[in-house]
């Protein structure tokens, strides 16, 4: 990812946005950082509640916010490359959304994009998914978790969800069946935390308040009876990563690696090899928990956010810090990164 560690000033340009790296957390605002220095390049006051979690659009336009009760999308580039636009306390400027999703009852906890950017699933501790169509800010379908949801994913074929919630379920939804096609209970009454599907949709991992990881191969079937394709799941491997909270975990975007964080301040790099999940490094640097982890579109460079109001920019390969931002004066729980070329 040169982009990240380039040494180049310049502005980043609205049609063309090379690097969009955002966090959040709770002290109300939401920071765009230019990647490459370390700068806050603006800031966009939250005033509404905390935020729980971010989403940057495919095409690099869009920023999706989760905080309570709704879920708010803001242009990227709204407040220009003035690197200027805070008060006096750093607390940043306020900018309408463009466009309000409204319908949750309590925090939403997760969001996630279409490819196209023509609709996203967000879901909540209302214990509901919902998509919502980005033209309408209209919810098209509602699902009913039964439970708080903790985080939602779309298979690479967008065709379906994989969710987690707190009473321990592990779900995966056919938006063509509209409906629960499978759910997966690793440990009865333990909360799944977080779900990650590989960008090959090889395999789903799912991660634990008891710090366990749950892996399981995906493939799709045909099924005798309707002729209809369908994803079949196999379990192949469970581990403890962490002894505590396990708050995050992601498959890189080349498959070969999955990070957890973790409340014991580290994050982990996993080795997915043959399905064996062997440890490849841990980043330690971190004060406090860590909730949040985002990778670099090749897979070679992390970013986290936590609680100790950091976050940090890790180059996998050594395991060395490369940036870290500092800003947020309460904990920084959240982060979205989106270095993808448009090309």
């Amino acid at each position: 990812m040169k982009n990240l560690t380039s040494s180049s000033t310049a502005p980043l340009d609205h049609d063309a946005l090379s690097v969009v790296l955002v966090t959040a957390g709770y002290d109300h605002t939401i920071r765009f950082w230019e990647a490459w220095s370390g700068l806050c390049s603006h800031t966009i006051q939250y005033s509404d509640s905390q935020v729980n979690r971010l989403a940057i659009s495919p095409n690099k336009r869009l920023l999706a916010v989760a905080g309570h009760g709704v879920v708010r999308l803001y242009d990227c580039n709204a407040s220009g490359t003035s690197i200027s636009h805070h008060d006096a306390a750093g607390r940043g400027i306020n900018v309408a959304p463009l466009s309000t999703f409204e319908g949750h009852t309590g925090n939403v906890t997760s969001i996630a994009w279409h490819c196209d950017g023509k609709w996203l699933v967000s879901g909540g501790e209302d214990g509901t998914l919902k998509i919502w169509d980005t033209r309408t800010s209209r919810a098209q379908r509602v699902y009913d978790h039964k439970a708080p949801v903790n985080d939602v994913v779309i298979h690479p074929n967008q065709g379906e969800l994989a969710s987690c919630d707190q009473n321990g379920s592990v779900k995966i939804w056919d938006l063509g069946e509209n409906g629960c096609s499978h759910e997966l209970v690793p440990e009865e009454e333990v909360p799944m935390r977080s779900v990650s599907i590989a960008s090959d949709g090889s395999c789903l991992v799912a991660a634990n308040n008891k710090g366990r990881v749950f892996v399981w191969k995906m493939q799709s079937g045909i099924t005798d009876d309707e002729q209809m394709e369908r994803t079949e799941l196999q379990p192949v491997t469970k581990f403890q990563a962490h002894d505590t909270y396990i708050t995050r975990c992601a498959l890189s975007p080349d498959a070969r690696f999955l990070a957890t964080c973790s409340a014991d301040t580290t994050v982990k790099l996993w080795s997915t090899s043959q399905f064996q999940f062997s440890l490849n490094r841990v980043l330690q640097g971190h004060q406090r928990w860590v909730w949040d982890v985002a990778f670099s579109a090749d897979s070679a460079y992390l970013v986290s956010a936590s609680s100790d109001h950091v976050a940090r920019l890790w180059e996998l390969s050594s395991g060395k810090t490369m940036r870290q931002y500092n800003g947020h004066h309460r904990a920084a729980v959240c982060v979205a990164l989106n270095d993808t070329s448009l090309e």
